[in-house]
C-alpha cells in the first residue's frame, strides 16, 4: 500500500515538473516570437531620404547693386524673411501702402472658392494620413447573429440517404485583426501619406499665394484702365475745345471745311478709344470680382487712376529661395513620399504577418449563448493567423518596384525643374523691374517733348503758320506718348508683384521660428 502511494506520488510530482518546464518552454517560445516580430519590424528596407542638392548661384545676375549713396528708400523698406516653407506668409501687399488693396486682399482670403477649394483637399490628404496611422493598432469588431446549417451525410461518415439534421448555432463574438509592421510595410504607407499631407499644404500655399498675387495684379491693371480713360477724358475735352476753334475760323472764313471735318474725325477717335479702354476695364473688374468670390453684379469698384507704384523689393539670396517657394516645398515633398512607396515597394518581397483572434460565446440556443459553459475563442491559424511569404508572382513584385524607383527618379527630375524655373522667374522680373525704370525715365522725356510740340504747332496753327494736319499729328503724338507711360507704371506695377510672387510670398513682422501650420480657409 505505501508503495502504491509513493508511485502514485511520484507519478503526480513528474507530471507536474513536466507541466511547468512545458509551460516555461512555451513562455519562452511566445517571447522569442515577441523579440522577433519586433527585430523584424525595426528593420525596414525603406530607403533614408535625403533632399537632392539643387545647384543654387550665389547671387542673382539681375539684382540691383546697392551702393553706399543709397538710401533706405532706394532700395525699399521692405525685406522679405527666410523661414521654413511651412511658415506663414505675410501681408506683403501692405507694402503698397493702399487701404483699398489691403480690403480686397482680406475678401479674397475669405470667400475665394479655389482656396475653399485647396483647403478641402488639405483636409482630404490629412484624413487619409490619419488612416494610414490607424493600420499600426489592431482593428476591433463585435458581431451577434445565428447561423443555420446542415452539414451533408458524407461530412458525418453516414450513408447518402441518411437524414441529417440542420442545426443553428448563435454567436455573439468580438474579432481582432493586427497587421505587424515587418520590414516597414505599414510605416512606409504612413511616410508616403504624411508627405502627401505635407505636399497639399504646400500647394494650398501656392494656391494662395497666387490668389493674392492675381487680386493685386488685377487691381493695378484696373487702375491702369481708370488712367487711361482719365487721359481720353482730358484729351476728348482739349479736342472739343479744339473744334470750337476750328469751326469759330471756319465761320470767320480763315480756313476751309476740311479743318473742321478733320478736327470732328480726331473728336470722334478719342471718343471710340475710351469705349473700348472702357470695355476692357470691364472684363477686368468682373474677373476681380470673381476673385473675390462675388458675382460680377454684386461688385463695383470706382474709377480710380493709378498712382506710380515706387515700392523695391528686395530679391534676397539664391538659397533662400528654396526655402520660400511653396510649389518648390510640394515638389520636395512629391519626392518624399515616392521615397517612402519606394520602401512599401520592397516590403512586398518580405513575410507579411496577419493576426487575428475571435472570443465570444455559440450556442445552439438563444437562452444558453450567455452561459459560461458557451464560451469559445480562436486564437492562430485556425482564426487566420498567417505569416505570408512570397515564392513567385510572375515578376509582378520587381515591376512594382520598378515603377516606385521611376516614380522617385521622375520627381527628382520635377524638383530641379521647377527651381531652375524658379530662379528664371525672379531673374525675369528682376530684369523687368531694372528695365522698366529706365523705360519709364525715357518715356517720360518723350512725353514732354510730344507735349512741348504740340504747344508750338498749335500757337503756329492760330498765326496761320501751319496747317491742322500740323496740330493733329502733334495731339496724336501726345496721346501715344502719354498712353504709352500710363501703360508703362501699369507693367511696372504688374511685375513688382510678379516679383513678389516669384518669390514665394513674404512674412511681414513675423518671426522666423515661426513654424505654426498653414491656415486653411474659412468656410
Amino acid at each position: 500500500m505505501k508503495m502504491d502511494s509513493f508511485a502514485r506520488g511520484a507519478s503526480a510530482g513528474s507530471h507536474r515538473r513536466d507541466g511547468g518546464l512545458s509551460a516555461v518552454s512555451g513562455g519562452l517560445r511566445v517571447a522569442a516570437a515577441a523579440a522577433l516580430a519586433v527585430w523584424l519590424a525595426a528593420c525596414s528596407v525603406e530607403p533614408t531620404y535625403h533632399r537632392p542638392d539643387a545647384a543654387a548661384p550665389a547671387a542673382f545676375k539681375e539684382a540691383p547693386q546697392q551702393t553706399d549713396a543709397q538710401g533706405p528708400h532706394d532700395v525699399g523698406s521692405w525685406t522679405p524673411a527666410r523661414p521654413a516653407d511651412d511658415a506663414h506668409r505675410g501681408e506683403w501687399w501692405t507694402v503698397f501702402g493702399d487701404p483699398t488693396l489691403n480690403a480686397l486682399e482680406d475678401q479674397a482670403l475669405a470667400a475665394n472658392q479655389d482656396l475653399k477649394a485647396a483647403a478641402a483637399r488639405v483636409q482630404q490628404a490629412r484624413a487619409l494620413t490619419q488612416a494610414a496611422r490607424a493600420s499600426w493598432f489592431p482593428s476591433l469588431d463585435a458581431g451577434f447573429g445565428p447561423t443555420r446549417q446542415r452539414l451533408s451525410p458524407a461530412s458525418q461518415f453516414q450513408p447518402a440517404d441518411a437524414n441529417v439534421p440542420s442545426q443553428t448555432l448563435w454567436r455573439a463574438q468580438a474579432t481582432a485583426s493586427y497587421e505587424a509592421d515587418l520590414f516597414g510595410r505599414v510605416s512606409s504607407n504612413v511616410n508616403a501619406a504624411r508627405a502627401d499631407a505635407q505636399q497639399s499644404e504646400a500647394l494650398f500655399l501656392s494656391v494662395q499665394l497666387a490668389l493674392q498675387a492675381d487680386v493685386a495684379q488685377n487691381y493695378f491693371q484696373l487702375r491702369q484702365f481708370d488712367s487711361q480713360l482719365d487721359l481720353y477724358r482730358r484729351t476728348v475735352a482739349l479736342r472739343e475745345d479744339a473744334l470750337k476753334l476750328v469751326e469759330r475760323r471756319f465761320a470767320e472764313g480763315d480756313i476751309s471745311e476740311l479743318d473742321v471735318a478733320q478736327a470732328r474725325n480726331e473728336l470722334a477717335s478719342a471718343r471710340a478709344d475710351a469705349i473700348g479702354v472702357a470695355r476692357q476695364r470691364a472684363a477686368s473688374e468682373h474677373g476681380l470680382a470673381i476673385l473675390l468670390g462675388k458675382a460680377p453684379a454684386d461688385f463695383t469698384f470706382p474709377q480710380t487712376p493709378l498712382a506710380p507704384v515706387t515700392t523695391r523689393i528686395p530679391a534676397g539670396l539664391p538659397s533662400t529661395l528654396l526655402e520660400r517657394r511653396p510649389d518648390i516645398a510640394a515638389a520636395e515633398r512629391a519626392m518624399a513620399a515616392a521615397n517612402a512607396r519606394v520602401g512599401l515597394a520592397k516590403s512586398a518581397f518580405f513575410p507579411k504577418l496577419d493576426i487575428t483572434g475571435a472570443f465570444g460565446y455559440e450556442s445552439a440556443t438563444l437562452g444558453d449563448l450567455f452561459m459560461w459553459s458557451s464560451r469559445a475563442f480562436l486564437l492562430g491559424p485556425f482564426a487566420g493567423t498567417a505569416l505570408t511569404v512570397p515564392i513567385f508572382d510572375g515578376g509582378r513584385r520587381r515591376a512594382g518596384l520598378a515603377q516606385a524607383r521611376a516614380k522617385y527618379d521622375e520627381d527628382v527630375a520635377q524638383y530641379r525643374q521647377q527651381v531652375l524655373v524658379a530662379f528664371r522667374e525672379v531673374e525675369d522680373n528682376l530684369s523687368d523691374l531694372r528695365l522698366l525704370d529706365d523705360q519709364i525715365r525715357a518715356q517720360g522725356d518723350a512725353v514732354n517733348a510730344s507735349q512741348r510740340a504740340a504747344h508750338l504747332s498749335l500757337t503756329q496753327y492760330q498765326e496761320g503758320q501751319v496747317s491742322y494736319l500740323n496740330v493733329i499729328d502733334s495731339d496724336r503724338a501726345v496721346l501715344v506718348s502719354q498712353l504709352q507711360e500710363s501703360q508703362l507704371r501699369g507693367v511696372q506695377a504688374v511685375a513688382t508683384v510678379n516679383l513678389v510672387r516669384a518669390l514665394g510670398g513674404g512674412w511681414g513682422d513675423q518671426k522666423a521660428d515661426d513654424t505654426t501650420p498653414p491656415p486653411l480657409a474659412s468656410r
